[in-house]
C-alpha cells in the first residue's frame, strides 16, 4: 500500500473513531431518558451508517478538483438556461476528448442522494458525484460534439446546482487504434475492465497478464472443501485460463494472449530483490509453468520457470519485441496504488529501456484509486467523468474513447466470464446494498453483483496518455 494510501486511511479511521465516540456518549445518555432507546438509536445509526456514509472518500467533497490537463485548447462558456452553446472560434469533428469544468453545489437532498448533471440534447447521459459536492469537477462530454455545434446540448443538475461559467476543454489526439495495441493486466481481468472497448476495436490487440491471482481464494475452500494450496491452484488455473480466453470474445487472437504466471501481490517482493524467486503466498508453488500452460507462446523464461522480477522484465522486452506494439496500455504509476498495478508499470518501463522497438504511444488506466472505491460514480451505462484529483503540479492529458451500448453489452459479458467476478456478494454487501436502494435511491446493473460490473460497464473508457523513459540499457 502506498504512502499516500496509509495517511488517507489513518486520517479517515481517526475520524470514524471520534464520530463513534460521539455516537456511544449519545447511546449512554439515550439510557437515563429511558431503557429500551439505545438498542433502536444503535440500529437506527446502523442503518444509517450503511445507506449513507460506508462510502470510502478519503478526501472532503467540498474540495475543488486540481488538475493540470494538457488541453488542445480552452474555451469559456456560459450556460443559457443550461444551454451549452459554442463559441464561434471553436471547430469540433466529433474525434475530440471533450471535458467541461463546472462548478457544483450540492443542495440538501444532495447529502442523502447522488448528485448528479444530466446531459440532455445529444446522447442522453447522467453523471454522478459524491454526496455533499462543492467545488470545481469536470464533466465527460466526449462524444457529444454534434449537439454542442448545434447549441442544443443541455445541462441539469439532479440534487445540485451548476454555476453558468464554465470552460470547454479540447484535447485532441491521433488515432491510437490504428495499429497493435497491447495491455498490460496485472491480474485477469484488468484489461476487460479498463480497456475491453479499446482493445476491441484495435487494429491488432495482444493482452499480457502477469499474475495468476491464486489468493483469497475463500470461495473455492468453501465451495469444494480445499485446503489453502489445493483452493490456490484451483483459482490461478481458472484465472489463467480466463485471461487468455476471455480476450478471443473480442476477437483477440489466443496466440497473442499471454499469461505469465508470477504470484499474485509477490511483483514487489520480486522487484526488491529482482534474483530472487519469490514464490506463492497460498499455492505452495516457486514455478510459473503450471499457470502458463495455457499459452501458444513461448518464452525464454519458461525454461526454468523462475518467478523472478529479472524473468519478468525479460519476458516483457520479448513479447513487446514480438508484438511491436504501436500503442502500449498499463496501470497508472499515480492514480493506481495497487502494488501489483505499481509494479507492472515499473516492470514495463525497465524493459522499454532495452528493446529494440519503442511504441508510440503510452496509455495508463485506474482501475483502483487512493482516495475513492466508489469512481466512477452513480450507475452502469453512465458516462464517466474524471478522477478525484489533487495535484496541479502534475500535467495529465486523458484521452476518451467512447463505448456505444453494443459495445457496453459485449463488455459485460466478457467480465461476466471472469471467474473471479461470479461469485455471489457476501450477505453484508447484500444487506448495504437493500438499504442503499430503498434509501438513497442507488441501482446496481441485473447481468452482475460484482461492483466492478457498476464501474466498468459505462459509456466511455478513460485513458490517460503518458510518456516513455528515454534512457536505454546498453545491450
Amino acid at each position: 500500500m502506498s504512502a499516500n494510501k496509509q495517511q488517507l486511511l489513518k486520517r479517515h479511521r481517526k475520524r470514524k473513531r471520534v464520530i463513534l465516540l460521539l455516537a456511544l456518549v449519545m447511546l449512554l445518555l439515550s439510557a437515563l431518558w429511558a431503557p429500551w432507546l439505545p438498542p433502536v438509536l444503535a440500529v437506527l445509526l446502523w442503518v444509517a451508517h450503511e445507506a449513507w456514509f460506508s462510502d470510502h472518500l478519503f478526501y472532503v467533497p467540498g474540495s475543488d478538483y486540481q488538475y493540470d490537463l494538457q488541453a488542445s485548447e480552452r474555451h469559456a462558456l456560459r450556460g443559457q438556461d443550461g444551454v451549452l452553446a459554442l463559441p464561434g472560434d471553436c471547430s469540433l469533428d466529433g474525434s475530440e476528448t471533450l471535458l467541461l469544468q463546472v462548478s457544483l453545489r450540492a443542495g440538501w437532498l444532495g447529502r442523502l442522494f447522488d448528485p448528479a448533471v444530466r446531459i440532455e440534447g445529444g446522447a442522453a447521459d447522467c453523471q454522478a458525484f459524491e454526496r455533499g459536492v462543492r467545488g470545481v469537477r469536470y464533466l465527460n462530454l466526449s462524444g457529444q460534439a454534434e449537439a454542442l455545434r448545434a447549441g442544443r446540448l443541455r445541462l441539469s443538475g439532479r440534487h445540485c446546482h451548476i454555476a453558468p461559467e464554465m470552460e470547454l476543454l479540447v484535447l485532441r489526439h491521433p488515432d491510437y487504434l490504428a495499429g497493435t495495441l497491447m495491455v498490460i493486466a496485472p491480474h485477469a481481468d484488468d484489461a476487460e475492465l479498463a480497456a475491453f472497448a479499446a482493445y476491441s476495436q484495435a487494429k491488432s490487440s495482444w493482452i499480457v497478464t502477469l499474475t495468476a491471482g491464486e489468493i483469497e481464494n475463500e470461495y473455492y475452500r468453501d465451495t469444494f472443501g480445499l485446503d489453502l494450496a489445493e483452493a490456490a491452484r484451483l483459482k490461478g488455473q481458472l484465472r489463467s485460463w480466463d485471461s487468455v480466453a476471455v480476450p478471443r470474445w473480442a476477437g483477440v487472437p489466443s496466440s497473442q494472449c499471454v499469461q505469465l504466471g508470477y504470484f499474485c501481490m509477490q511483483l514487489p517482493a520480486m522487484q526488491a530483490e529482482p534474483g530472487a524467486s519469490v514464490p506463492s503466498r497460498e499455492a505452495d508453488l516457486a514455478d510459473t509453468r503450471p499457470f502458463r500452460r495455457f499459452n501458444e507462446v513461448a518464452l525464454q523464461s519458461d525454461a526454468d520457470g523462475r518467478p523472478t522480477w529479472t524473468n519478468l522484465v525479460q519476458d516483457l522486452r520479448e513479447l513487446i519485441e514480438r508484438a511491436r506494439p504501436t500503442t502500449i496500455v498499463m496501470p497508472h504509476p499515480t492514480l493506481d496504488p495497487h502494488p501489483d498495478h505499481v509494479c507492472a508499470h515499473d516492470a514495463l518501463q525497465q524493459a522499454l529501456q532495452s528493446v529494440d522497438w519503442r511504441p508510440e504511444t503510452l496509455l495508463f488506466y485506474a482501475n483502483h484509486l487512493h482516495d475513492n472505491d466508489r469512481w466512477p460514480m452513480g450507475d452502469a451505462g453512465m458516462g464517466v467523468p474524471l478522477p478525484p484529483f489533487f495535484d496541479a503540479g502534475m500535467p495529465m492529458r486523458p484521452w476518451v474513447l467512447g463505448v456505444s451500448a453494443q459495445e457496453q453489452r459485449q463488455k459485460a459479458i466478457a467480465l461476466g466470464m471472469m471467474h473471479d467476478l461470479q461469485p455471489a456478494a457476501p450477505l453484508k454487501r447484500r444487506i448495504r446494498r437493500f438499504l442503499q436502494r430503498c434509501l438513497a435511491a442507488r441501482r446496481w446493473p441485473a447481468f452482475g453483483e460484482n461492483e466492478f460490473f457498476r464501474k466498468a460497464v459505462r459509456r466511455h473508457e478513460l485513458l490517460w496518455v503518458g510518456t516513455m523513459i528515454d534512457k536505454r540499457e546498453p545491450r
